[in-house]
């Protein structure tokens, strides 16, 4: 009987767990290794849309995953004193609207696919890869705590700014800057909150967001326009002392937003990028999610690229005898989908960041005409490219070439 394919996945987030999950219901041996010492389930607001639901609902996960709703009724934009300019209720999977209809947590979904896949899948926290060798038919792998292990495959799926991505490819893709800063972070939740995501845009290209989530508490960012100055490499403390100086003054419940920051425990400060890959594989190594597609928050396609790329790769892989095959197919069916998804319009980050009142007051009102669906024939703020991708059934594909093994 041939040896299970063994896998190692690098990075427990969101990519890695579904990837794990499809790779082990395939018959593949999957270890998941993630540098931090415990899950980490902070984080804010994301939505599955689209393409990345149907996976989910393969999965059985959809209930779980509505069960656990930040309840948010719809994204309104308001003005200094906290009045309604314009309003998106939450909309279907099939839009762009602010809120989805799947609307949860980044750290609940990670604890839900965790919770999925524990008792199949080998996990391994507080360690990571640090040097890899390939050679014959497996790749050895080096560990931080000291410990070798060969593998057949090594994925990498642990984000952005990821560490194996340049092991395995012996280059580093190129993460472009997007002109903007941003923080999250959670505050205590006050009598005057709603379930509304309240946006808020003052004077000099910032905006202050406030969104509920199903904690008891508020989850808020903070955003603003800037050339890149290298305060993501800044220490914690720093960062806060800029967000405190760029928001002073700011409006609305600035005051409020900033003072609490000054206790968070949770804060997480980035400058927003988007990173571009020339190549997705090398050997036996490949890279999924945004490790190797990440389009920015800006996009609202982070967590949908993730889960449809996992699938796809997964997919391929139980499809393909060899890995370098799959690795193709992956990037074939994969490619014209990310490059839709990185799209971003014209002018973003600042059209949506005014820099003056005026220009505050006019994106109120584009906000408004949008809302009443004057310029999208009847799809609020238009149709998302979450769809933009067909599925293969690799299951019915895998069903059927194990019953044709078994007549035959």
């Amino acid at each position: 009987m041939k040896k299970s394919i063994s896998v190692l996945i690098s990075g427990a987030s969101i990519a890695g767990p579904v990837l794990a999950y499809w790779l082990n219901r395939y018959g593949f041996k999957v270890t998941v290794v993630e540098r931090s010492p415990e899950l980490r389930l902070g984080g804010q607001n994301i939505d599955i849309q689209g393409a990345a639901r149907t996976v989910i609902g393969l999965m059985g996960l959809e209930q779980s995953v509505r069960d656990a709703s930040t309840t948010e009724e719809g994204l309104s934009f308001v003005d200094e004193n906290g009045v309604s300019k314009a309003e998106f209720p939450v909309g279907s999977s099939r839009t762009s609207r602010g809120t989805k209809e799947l609307e949860i947590l980044r750290g609940e979904l990670a604890h839900i696919l965790h919770h999925k896949t524990a008792g199949n899948v080998e996990y391994i926290f507080d360690d990571q890869i640090i040097g890899l060798d390939e050679h014959d038919d497996v790749i050895s792998i080096d560990f931080a705590k000291g410990s070798k292990r060969d593998f057949d495959l090594v994925i990498a799926a642990d984000g952005i700014r990821s560490r194996t991505r340049k092991l395995i490819l012996k280059e580093d893709a190129e993460i472009r800057s997007l002109g903007m800063y941003c923080a999250y972070f959670s505050i205590p939740k006050l009598d005057r909150d709603n379930n509304w995501w309240r946006w808020y845009n003052a004077t000099n290209s910032r905006s202050i967001h406030l969104r509920p989530d199903n904690q008891g508490t508020i989850r808020a960012s903070v955003w603003f326009v800037s050339k890149p100055m290298g305060y993501e490499e800044l220490s914690q403390e720093d960062q806060k002392k800029i967000i405190t100086q760029k928001f002073a003054g700011a409006g609305w419940e600035a005051e409020r937003v900033v003072a609490a920051l000054q206790h968070s425990k949770d804060m997480y400060f980035e400058n927003l990028s988007q990173l571009h890959a020339s190549k997705w594989s090398r050997g036996r190594g490949v890279i999924v999610g945004d490790c190797a597609y990440g389009p920015s928050p800006l996009t609202g396609m982070g967590t949908s690229l993730a889960i449809v790329g996992a699938y796809v790769l997964a997919g391929e892989l139980a499809r393909h005898s060899e890995h370098q095959v799959a690795f193709d197919a992956y990037e074939k069916l994969m490619r014209p989908y990310v490059d839709m998804a990185q799209k971003i319009p014209r002018g973003i980050p600042k059209l949506s960041h005014p820099k003056s009142k005026v220009g505050i007051w006019l994106l109120h009102k584009i906000a408004k005409l949008a809302s009443k669906k004057i310029f999208t024939g009847g799809n609020g703020l238009g149709e998302s490219s979450a769809d933009d991708i067909s599925l293969p059934d690799y299951l019915l594909n895998r069903e059927s070439k194990l019953l044709n093994t078994i007549t035959h």
